[in-house]
């Protein structure tokens, strides 16, 4: 048996929920979370960051050997040299076993330095505290803690160094050196299939010469988390001991069992009902069986967990009043805000009720939906965007993390109730900075009318936000500037954050709003996700299920599409309408069915997702053309479905005000 080694993603995973040390890395419980770690860095450019740090730090040594022994041979083989530089660096106190991205030992002092793809807007490590100096930034304790537990181990390895950390991050005030940074970092696969990044050859001294990567000194940070008192349930004491009492636990595979909480609703050890039915078991299950004595039954019935948006559940299950059907109506405490619609409480009220009343029917505000219907101006317009952030940037003069728009689906219904996939815009190729063109289309397939426009969320009015600033602060020749601004200007509301206040006389009409305010079915399970309400409403809607039962889709003289033909949206199976996101094929082969549907759930992965994936490997990744050619065709199917969901959920509604 490996030894039991307590180490970083140890950590990372009990500071969480400590009980998750019991259920990590055995087969019996199965792990809801991405299992690919190379899949999990892809998204927020972890692995390109690594090795454009090492960069910084020249002349280092690898450590390869994912052998606990090996990695910690060939370590403090290195560490015998007087002055040397290590990336993923060994190092061993007790039971303790971590990773170091980079050590640099100079004679007796080591400097520890912690790369995070993450972005960095300050001078030093006050811009980690809280505005009183006081305590770290909720945002930033896992990362410092981290630091923290790192610095403590090596600390007690090596007692005679000297010893400073500090987090590496990208710096969001540096302006990248050189155009096509980016590309000299690349996806590369090995014999036996394992992935790692290649630097090119042809990376410069230019390329290097204006770092956008911070270097932060945390050891005032350190002693802040190892001065701070660490409490829950069933501890308290300082980290040192909270860290040394988690490892005994994970060594001795010892239960550290704590009473549920809100956190358990995004719990990774939850097994689905088949994987329990194959005999697999489910951490979650455990937990609450154990502390809550609740059965199977228990189970079958909406919790706090389930309720949107709402702020009282560690208050409510620490009293024993989880289920929905235990609440009153003090619980919730609904009340109106004045506006047309139900407020957020109210919802939450709603969403009780029907549990309570076993009631599965869906619920509209009639009155309203019908009033803001009849208030919008033909032909309607759907809008979504699929965007990425790139820590290296496309371009000389970029900053790290600038907003890339690179793909839209757009639909039109017009007032008699035709429906076509008017346009489409993707660019995938390597290293080009496709915002401009993007707008440019944008505005071609919008300003043929002035009808209304809506978009799911505020995502797509803030990249048109971060496109404007981009028009605006650009040093280069822009002949269209102006124009494209205008056309942002008009069509969308400023962000708070901006220099310049607008609201455009024709701003886009937020979809998600009106589902909040007009729109519920229990089937949503107190999720508003587009992915949700499009299941929940096509199971609901005879309608929509008689129409879209016909293979009308992208079939001529009926629905025009860019990417579909003679397609059916409504499916069915055990008697319910299937997700169409279902119907679609798995949009990359190489990975596993269970990590690419967590991909696609935007419930799960908050930060990324499916079509962010497939463009950041487009990007970085060596594809042929037939690969290249099918990625793009299944990005463009995906998106298409974005719009045209936003399109029968309208359908949905509209057919539902006409009983007025």
């Amino acid at each position: 048996m490996p030894p039991r080694y307590f180490t970083k993603s140890h950590l990372q995973l009990a500071l969480k929920c400590p009980t998750k040390l019991f259920y990590h890395g055995k087969p019996e419980y199965p792990n809801r979370s991405i299992e690919d770690p190379f899949l999990l860095a892809l998204a927020d450019g972890g692995y390109q960051v690594g090795e454009l740090a090492k960069q910084y730090f020249p002349g280092g040594y690898q450590v390869d050997s994912m052998d606990y022994d090996d990695a910690l041979k060939q370590t403090n083989q290195l560490l015998q040299k007087e002055r040397v530089i290590i990336y993923e660096a060994a190092v061993r106190f007790r039971s303790f076993f971590i990773r170091a991205d980079i050590l640099v030992k100079n004679n007796n002092h080591l400097a520890l330095i912690e790369v995070k793809a993450k972005s960095f807007n300050g001078s030093d490590e006050s811009a980690f505290l809280n505005k009183k100096q006081t305590a770290i930034r909720s945002e930033w304790q896992l990362y410092l803690q981290d630091v923290a537990f790192q610095k403590y181990v090596i600390n007690n390895a090596f007692p005679a160094c000297s010893l400073n950390a500090f987090l590496m991050m990208a710096d969001k005030g540096a302006l990248c050196p050189t155009d096509g940074l980016n590309q000299k970092f690349r996806i590369t696969k090995n014999k036996n299939g394992r992935k790692s990044i290649l630097v090119s050859q042809g990376l410069s001294e230019e390329d290097l010469a204006t770092p956008i990567l911070t270097k932060v000194n945390v050891d005032g940070c350190c002693e802040l988390v190892y001065r701070t008192k660490f409490e829950n349930d069933l501890f308290s004491g300082t980290f040192i001991e909270y860290v040394n009492h988690l490892a005994e636990h994970y060594g001795n595979d010892q239960k550290i069992s704590v009473f549920p909480s809100s956190k358990c609703a995004n719990c990774e050890y939850k097994a689905t009902d088949q994987e329990r039915a194959a005999g697999l078991k489910s951490g979650f299950h455990e937990c609450w069986k154990e502390s809550l004595q609740w059965t199977d039954d228990d189970f079958l019935e909406s919790t706090v967990l389930d309720i949107w948006n709402f702020r009282k559940k560690d208050q409510l299950i620490q009293k024993g009043r989880i289920k929905l059907a235990a609440l009153h109506e003090n619980d919730i405490l609904p009340k109106s805000d004045g506006q047309p619609g139900i407020s957020t409480s109210q919802r939450q009220w709603l969403q009780v009720q029907k549990a309570k009343n076993k009631d599965s029917s869906h619920w509209i505000d009639l009155v309203n939906m019908k009033r803001e219907m009849d208030s919008w101006v033909y032909p309607l317009h759907f809008i979504d965007f699929e965007t990425a952030m790139v820590p290296i940037p496309f371009n000389k003069g970029r900053h790290p993390y600038e907003g890339i728009a690179f793909q839209f689906s757009h639909h039109v219904v017009y007032e008699d109730g035709r429906i076509e996939h008017r346009g489409q815009y993707l660019n995938t190729d390597p290293g080009v900075f496709p915002n401009y063109d993007f707008i440019r289309k944008l505005k071609y397939e919008l300003e043929q009318d002035q009808g209304d426009i809506f978009r799911y969320g505020d995502h797509e009015n803030t990249y048109l936000n971060i496109i404007y600033n981009q028009l605006k602060t650009d040093p280069n020749d822009i002949p269209d500037r102006d124009e494209l601004c205008q056309f942002i200007r008009s069509i969308t509301k400023s962000v708070k954050s901006s220099p310049e206040q607008w609201e455009g006389s024709r701003n886009m009409k937020d979809m998600l709003k009106l589902v909040k305010r007009y729109y519920y079915d229990p089937a949503m399970k107190g999720s508003n996700s587009i992915k949700k309400v499009l299941p929940a409403i096509l199971n609901s809607s005879q309608y929509l299920q008689e129409k879209y039962s016909q293979p009308i889709y992208g079939q001529e003289g009926h629905i025009p599409s860019h990417n579909y033909k003679d397609w059916k949206w409504v499916e069915y199976k055990n008697g319910s309408v299937v997700d169409p996101y279902n119907l679609l094929p798995k949009m990359f082969q190489d990975i596993t069915d269970k990590d690419f549907e967590l991909l696609c759930d935007d419930d799960v992965v908050k930060d990324g997702g499916a079509a962010l994936t497939a463009y950041i490997r487009m990007q970085f990744e060596d594809m042929s053309d037939y690969e290249r050619t099918e990625l793009e065709k299944a990005l463009l199917k995906y998106c298409e479905l974005d719009t045209f969901a936003m399109v029968m959920i309208y359908e949905g509604w509209k057919d539902m005000v006409a009983l007025l």
